[in-house]
C-alpha cells in the first residue's frame, strides 16, 4: 500500500502543495475528493456524522479515523476518552498532531487488549469489510471489541440506485456476487493506489449478517439511500 491517503492528508496539513484526491470504482467514473472535505469540523458533517456523534458516549474507538476529525470532536467537545485507529500510519501521525491522545496506525483485526463503550464506523462504514465473504470475519472482531452494553453505530449506502432499470422498474445487476461488492481506487499527483475491496451494504444484509454474528440492531436513521445503524450484543439469556 502506498498510502496514498495518508500522504494526501498529510501534505494538506503541512500545507505542502497538496491536491484533491481522485477516486473511482468498478461501476463509476472518476471522482474529485477535496483533501479539505477529510478535515471538516462538525457543523459541516453531514445528518448521520453529527447524529452519530451526538450518540456516542464513554470511551470511544474511531475506526478508519482518516484525519480524525470525528475522534477530535469527541475528545475536545464531548470530553470522551478516544482512540482514533486507522490502517494509515501518515493519517495516524497528522491525528496526533491535531492534538488526538491515542492514535494508532493499525488493521482492526490486529487491535486488541482493550474494550470500548462505542465504536464508530464511519463514511461508509461497512466499506471495510470488504466483501460479504469476509464480514462474518470482522463482526467477530467488532463483536470481541465492545462491552457488554456498548454500541457499535455505522453507516451505508444502499448503491442499488446506480444501476439501470428496464420499462418494468427491474434492475440491471451483476449476475455473480452481491452488487454492493465494489474495487476502490484511489489517485492522487499522478499516482494510484492498488485497488482495494470495499462494501456498500442495504441494511436487510447487514442486519442478517449481525444478527449471525450474536448482534441485535436497529436503523436509527435514513437519508436518500444512505443510513446509520446501531448494534448492540445480544444478551444471553
Amino acid at each position: 500500500m502506498k498510502d496514498l491517503m495518508g500522504k494526501a492528508i498529510w501534505e494538506y496539513y503541512h500545507q505542502e502543495n497538496p491536491r484533491d484526491l481522485q477516486t473511482e470504482t468498478s461501476i463509476s467514473e472518476l471522482d474529485e475528493l477535496p483533501v479539505a472535505y477529510l478535515f471538516r469540523d462538525f457543523e459541516e458533517m453531514n445528518e448521520i456524522e453529527q447524529k452519530a456523534l451526538e450518540l456516542s458516549h464513554g470511551k470511544v474507538l474511531d475506526i478508519g479515523a482518516g484525519a480524525g476529525s470525528h475522534s477530535l470532536y469527541l475528545q475536545n467537545e464531548k470530553k470522551l476518552d478516544v482512540t482514533a485507529l486507522d490502517i494509515s500510519p501518515k493519517s495516524i501521525e497528522v491525528c496526533k498532531l491535531r492534538g488526538i491522545k491515542k492514535a494508532v496506525a493499525e488493521n482492526m483485526l490486529q487491535f486488541s487488549g482493550e474494550t470500548f463503550d462505542t465504536i464508530l464506523l464511519l463514511m461508509n462504514g461497512t466499506g471495510i469489510f470488504q466483501s460479504l465473504q469476509a464480514i462474518d470475519i470482522y463482526l467477530k472482531k467488532l463483536h470481541s471489541l465492545l462491552n457488554e452494553n456498548g454500541q457499535i453505530l455505522i453507516d451505508s449506502t444502499d448503491i442499488l440506485y446506480m444501476f439501470d432499470r428496464d420499462e418494468d422498474g427491474g434492475v440491471y445487476i451483476p449476475a455473480e456476487g452481491y452488487y454492493g461488492e465494489l474495487d476502490y481506487i484511489i489517485h492522487y499527483k499522478g499516482e494510484s493506489e492498488v485497488p482495494i475491496k470495499w462494501l456498500y451494504l442495504d441494511f436487510n444484509t447487514l442486519k442478517n449478517a449481525a444478527e449471525n454474528n450474536g448482534f441485535k440492531i436497529e436503523k436509527l436513521l435514513k437519508v436518500e439511500d444512505a443510513y446509520l445503524a446501531r448494534m448492540k450484543k445480544l444478551i444471553k439469556e
